[in-house]
């Protein structure tokens, strides 16, 4: 077995991402030595185990609206506003999720990274349901049910045009764009493999429609790298070609992307917990706007 993958089972209130930095820092040693995080045990290996005392977060807890749909001891399930960052990055020092999360539940696993809990993310302008972890072994089973498919999301979107079908599946490899680097792209020969399945639910006169998108695989910008490729990017997707027009009647202001429901199996409980966020506001106004004064029979 890897020395990282044993010692995960041995301290499940530790990452295995935490306990690799810890292993090449030094401070987990195997027969006197300093290995890598992939040494393979042998029998009769001693290993030595200095964990080191946790650093001191520079991340700073804020007052950040959003709400919690659940809440236990374990984890929660938030749904996120549009136009938040989930996490600090470059250009995003404060102002995210994570501030918001420290300042309403205080210490959370993965300070260490500036991902405090998050075992999966959103876009900035895509609004709806995430899944938190509050503690370090709960956090690396969520983290390993996204990885294994275990997580089902659903989605819903306003789509600036109707895809071919009204139903379907996008098999396609996702990856880098090779100029562009802030767009992922369909790449068939260097992108991971991604799989989006959509259900065109309403149609309108302006070539708009309202769709449910499910999800296989959780890769950067799927959903809107899929669709876009189908001839229907979302609406408001400046990036992906989803600008609306003027003469579509209606006001769009961002990617009218939404995570709608989550449904997972609780890592301590073993119960299966399915959980929906309401539409966003101002999404859910664009639609009914939709409804009233661009609605075609079937």
């Amino acid at each position: 077995m890897r020395l990282d993958h044993f010692l995960v089972r041995l301290l499940p209130d530790q990452s295995r991402s935490a306990l690799g930095r810890v292993i090449r820092a030094g401070h987990i040693l195997v027969n006197n030595s300093q290995v890598k995080p992939g040494y393979r045990l042998k029998s009769g290996d001693d290993i030595w185990v200095a964990l080191p005392a946790p650093e001191e977060s520079r991340l700073v807890a804020e007052p950040i609206d959003f709400a919690v749909l659940y809440e236990d001891e374990s984890l929660l399930v938030i749904s996120k506003p549009p136009g938040l960052v989930v996490h600090p990055a470059a250009g995003h020092a404060s102002g995210t999720l994570v501030n918001g999360l420290l300042h309403k539940f205080g210490d959370l696993p993965g300070l260490d990274n500036n991902r405090p809990g998050i075992v999966h993310r959103l876009d900035k302008d895509t609004s709806g349901i995430m899944l938190v972890a509050r503690t370090e072994k709960v956090q690396r089973l969520l983290s390993e049910a996204f990885k294994n498919r275990q997580v089902h999301k659903t989605y819903h979107a306003l789509l600036l045009r109707r895809p071919p079908d009204m139903k379907g599946r996008v098999v396609a490899p996702i990856g880098r764009h090779p100029v562009n680097r802030k767009k992922m792209a369909i790449r068939n020969s260097s992108g991971r493999y991604a799989a989006t399945s959509w259900h065109v639910l309403e149609s309108f006169a302006n070539g708009l429609c309202f769709t449910e998108i499910i999800i296989e695989t959780g890769r950067t910008h799927q959903i809107r790298v899929h669709m876009s490729s189908l001839g229907a990017p979302v609406a408001g997707d400046v990036l992906y070609g989803g600008r609306v027009g003027n003469n579509a009647g209606v006001q769009v202001d961002r990617q009218l992307l939404h995570a709608s429901t989550i449904s997972f199996v609780h890592p301590e409980t073993g119960r299966q917990h399915t959980i929906t966020a309401p539409l966003w506001p101002d999404m859910a106004g664009v639609l009914e706007q939709l409804r009233k004064g661009f609605n075609l029979a079937g």
